[in-house]
């Protein structure tokens, strides 16, 4: 929902006074006309950053080629540099006197699929995936955000004079995985680099471009990635009865296991059990030994994600237990909470970038409304420490694409589809501007 202005100077007035966040005395238009000005300068060079990265995908942990273009970026811009923290990830430092640690975090990897846009650079890379040759397709928008994380990064070395501090770069890889963060701060992130006082990132969606939402509080969902392995005894077909079906196990499990939504979870609470792959047997006349199948489950609550890995793990043991089976493996392979946008922080940035983008553009979303339901590891940053985080949302789609295609009746595509294709010049401005506005909102002289 849109809050007026008057609501978010009433939010701003339950901010506590001791909270550590710095005031920059330069008006928020203005700053944005800076930042503007220094993305008109780059537009070119960072359209054919973007249009390189979106033709040259690298999916998890094999981001050797991105993480190099950024790198080097970064380095002209008189950051010191490292890279391989967390296997292909980077850190580039950028001293500017005494003040605080902020750090702003883009993501590195793309996706295992085909892209079917048909833009001019579209990607036709392939790399290999679990022993498969795959397409790879930055779907999701990373190579957006890595061009303004880099228009960003440019900007504010620009503006060193207007904030005070320290400015960390990161370039996490794996985010699709929900690995990279933990892989980071496992490799010495907040060790062999000063510790943020606040981290931002924002994310490109399928809404208008030049539209930002902020969350107050649970503004991604928890992931969880679970992989259950049922065992059974093999058997031809025509012989059933020698035989401990795990297909038969696996097929229950799937219904049953819903179940622990539709009657154990509270339904006021959001939870979600996906059942994403079953791959059992070879051909039709052969009774396998295993099944195998990945789930993915996704919650808000922490009492809920307890509830949805307690509920899965015993209906797989319930239902091999009725089948006479061995006790299946269930493993849990990855998982990250939710991020937490911090609330006083949060309200900050939105009046802020109301002042900025008018407040017309701008959405504060209170604590008490759900956040969205798909998953990031930003949050891993909070859990291990970070003072004050905030995660936004962009706009990325042209208004007039999206009203056209609304007259047509075309569905408008979305994060992880083959076709989405934000607006790169729109999407990459409004990302560059919330990234340097957030820097300088809590660093400002």
């Amino acid at each position: 929902m849109k809050v007026a202005m008057r609501h978010l100077l009433a939010l701003l007035a339950l901010i506590p006074a001791a909270a550590p966040i710095a005031a920059s005395a330069a008006d928020p238009a203005a700053l944005r006309g800076q930042v503007d000005a220094s993305f008109t300068s780059q537009w070119s060079d960072l359209q054919t950053l973007y249009q390189d990265l979106h033709s040259h995908p690298e999916v998890a942990f094999q981001e050797n080629r991105t993480a190099a273009l950024l790198a080097a970026r970064l380095k002209a811009l008189g950051f010191t540099v490292s890279e391989h923290v967390g296997k292909t990830g980077v850190v580039g430092v950028f001293r500017n006197g005494p003040g605080p640690v902020v750090m702003l975090r883009t993501e590195l990897d793309a996706l295992p699929m085909e892209e079917k846009t048909g833009l001019p650079y579209a990607s036709r890379a392939q790399q290999t995936v679990d022993g498969k040759l795959t397409f790879v397709d930055h779907a999701c928008g990373h190579d957006t955000h890595m061009a303004a994380w880099i228009g960003a990064a440019k900007a504010l070395v620009a503006m060193k004079g207007q904030w005070h501090g320290t400015l960390i770069m990161v370039g996490q890889p794996a985010e699709e995985v929900v690995s990279g963060a933990k892989a980071m701060l496992e490799d010495g992130l907040y060790t062999r680099f000063p510790k943020p006082d606040f981290a931002f990132a924002a994310h490109v969606g399928s809404s208008p471009a030049g539209e930002v939402t902020v969350k107050q509080g649970a503004t991604t969902s928890a992931s969880d990635s679970l992989l259950v392995t049922f065992h059974g005894q093999g058997a031809h077909g025509s012989m059933p009865d020698k035989s401990i079906d795990p297909i038969v196990m696996g097929a229950r499990f799937v219904e049953d296991v819903q179940t622990v939504i539709s009657r154990q979870k509270d339904p006021q609470k959001f939870g979600v059990v996906t059942v994403g792959s079953f791959h059992a047997g070879t051909v039709g006349n052969i009774i396998p030994d295993t099944a195998q199948l990945a789930l993915s489950l996704r919650s808000y609550d922490p009492d809920v994600r307890r509830q949805l890995l307690e509920g899965v793990d015993t209906t797989a043991r319930a239902v091999a237990q009725m089948s006479r089976a061995p006790a299946p493996d269930v493993v849990r392979i990855h998982g990250t909470a939710p991020v937490l946008n911090d609330p006083a922080l949060a309200a900050r940035a939105a009046a802020m970038l109301g002042q900025a983008l008018g407040q017309e553009h701008v959405t504060l979303v209170p604590a008490s409304e759900p956040g969205w339901t798909a998953s990031e590891d930003f949050s891993e940053y909070t859990v291990a420490g970070v003072g004050q985080t905030t995660y936004f949302s962009v706009g990325g789609y042209d208004p007039g694409v999206l009203a056209r295609d609304k007259a047509q009746g075309k569905p408008v595509p979305v994060n992880h589809s083959p076709f989405f294709a934000p607006d790169p010049q729109v999407s990459i401005r409004l990302g560059m501007e919330v990234l340097s506005l957030a820097v300088l909102m809590v660093a400002g002289r």
